[in-house]
């Protein structure tokens, strides 16, 4: 007889405060009326909330002695607390979902049952939100030009994934920092099902993806996973060379043909500004390459564990945790 198969449900937290029970109480709910057969655990990985959530985690703890608990000494993004809630789950199947509500538990089935019909990752990918509109027209425009590299990635973009057991042991080999988690997944070619949803507005506490976080996430997407600003470096450098030379040989055949003077100085400035914006741009961009290679060579930890509560010990250690 065959041991029963184990579902790890990796969940990242920050400031999710009493979102955290209902997406535990949700998942409970869909594994007893349509995945009895599998056993379960959860991998909460508080990352550095200061709102009362590791409080509500360890409440469930209590309760329950397959809720894991990681808690980091701050927070360090969102990427940290997945590479982590990763490297600790130990079940058959990982699945990857966030603890605001706003992906759809009711999936979960369907996306075990693709696992068992043969998929090795299934994807669950934003069709539609219901975000406020500023937050769909920057997805569209980041999304749209990751798509220039990645064609096969979703317009919407995804992070509800469930993983097979070989999928997850070959991401948590990847020792990278500043990693597009959806980009690593799709770059080791595993047989993978997409899943069309619409992401639910947010009803419990607000998003803590700002801007800036936006921003940081966009730029390590399209430098890990894209050559594209590379070739645009190279591609702007030969347009701005070509049009550097085609004005020099108008200025040279009308000072030949018609010995006229070269005509005032606005051209000149309007040539430097342009030049020299471009240059900027370009250096800005190599510059970002740079501080990652530096960021690489640092070897420092993408995150450090204050405590880890309940953990398999074949999930090895984390930095700096202490196991109770």
């Amino acid at each position: 007889m065959t041991a029963a198969r184990t579902i790890s449900f990796v969940i990242p937290v920050y400031r999710n405060a009493r979102a955290i029970t209902m997406t535990y109480e949700k998942i409970r709910l869909a594994l007893a009326n349509d995945l009895s057969a599998y056993g379960y655990e959860f991998v909460f990985v508080d990352d550095g909330s200061d709102d009362g959530s590791l409080e509500e985690i360890l409440q469930l703890r209590s309760r329950d002695s397959r809720v894991r608990v990681i808690s980091f000494t701050r927070n360090f993004g969102q990427m940290a607390a997945i590479l982590a809630g990763l490297k600790a789950a130990t079940g058959d199947v990982v699945l990857h979902l966030s603890a605001d509500l706003q992906d759809p538990v009711e999936l979960i089935p369907r996306m075990v049952r693709d696992y068992e019909a043969g998929s090795e990752l299934v994807i669950g990918h934003r069709a539609d939100r219901e975000d406020a509109w500023t937050s769909r027209v920057t997805s569209r425009i980041f999304y749209g030009i990751i798509r220039l590299s990645f064609p096969q990635l979703p317009a919407g973009g995804f992070d509800y994934v469930l993983m097979a057991r070989r999928v997850v042991d070959s991401f948590n080999q990847m020792e990278v920092r500043n990693r597009f988690f959806q980009g690593d997944l799709l770059w080791m070619g595993y047989k993978t099902t997409f899943i069309p949803y619409t992401r639910a507005k947010r009803t419990i506490g607000r998003s803590q993806y700002t801007f800036a976080k936006r921003l940081k996430n966009s730029l390590d997407a399209i430098l890990d996973s894209s050559y594209l600003p590379i070739r645009f470096i190279s591609g702007a450098g030969a347009l701005v060379a070509l049009i550097g030379f085609l004005y020099a040989a108008d200025i040279a055949y009308w000072r030949l043909t018609h010995g006229l003077a070269f005509p005032g100085q606005a051209p000149i400035m309007i040539l430097i500004l342009v030049i020299g914006g471009i240059l900027m741009l370009m250096l800005g961009i190599v510059g970002e390459y740079v501080w990652r290679i530096y960021d690489e060579v640092k070897k420092k930890p993408n995150y450090v564990v204050r405590e880890a509560i309940g953990l398999d010990p074949r999930a090895g250690p984390a930095v700096g945790e202490r196991r109770l």
